[in-house]
């Protein structure tokens, strides 16, 4: 099995409205994404694929619907103040956390006909999280 990975970096702020330590305010993150593509053979070039088709799709999705973003959960009784003050934010059916962020960007780059193996999202310099599907 071959496998290539390709890092990304971007900006979002969000809260976990439960979340019993600090997480629970409002705060951002800048963070790295790492999407790893597999194959058990090459192409006709000798590649995986080509790094910069892997950056071209995970840029379109990020920078329309995550980059300097505000993520939140949909019963995030914030929302209506971020309505009445034109505020740009993101309303998810799950909370926003990186967990949930790496699987977003999983099921897009899958879904544009890459074979993922993993997206992994660096929340900070020393946590991450990942998805895959095995």
């Amino acid at each position: 099995m071959y496998i290539i990975t390709k890092e990304v970096y971007f900006c979002y702020g969000h809260r976990l409205m439960n979340h019993a330590g600090k997480c629970r305010n409002l705060h951002g993150h800048s963070v790295k994404a790492s999407i790893s593509i597999k194959q058990q053979t090459l192409n006709e070039q000798a590649m995986v694929c080509d790094f910069a088709d892997v950056k071209a799709c995970v840029d379109g999705f990020i920078n329309k619907v995550l980059d300097h973003n505000f993520l939140l959960h949909k019963d995030d009784p914030i929302i209506p103040a971020l309505v009445a003050n034109q505020e740009q934010f993101l309303a998810l059916d799950e909370h926003p956390t990186a967990e949930v962020l790496s699987k977003m960007i999983f099921q897009h780059v899958k879904q544009q006909g890459f074979n993922v193996d993993q997206v992994v999202l660096w929340e900070t310099a020393s946590a991450c999280a990942c998805y895959r599907e095995d």
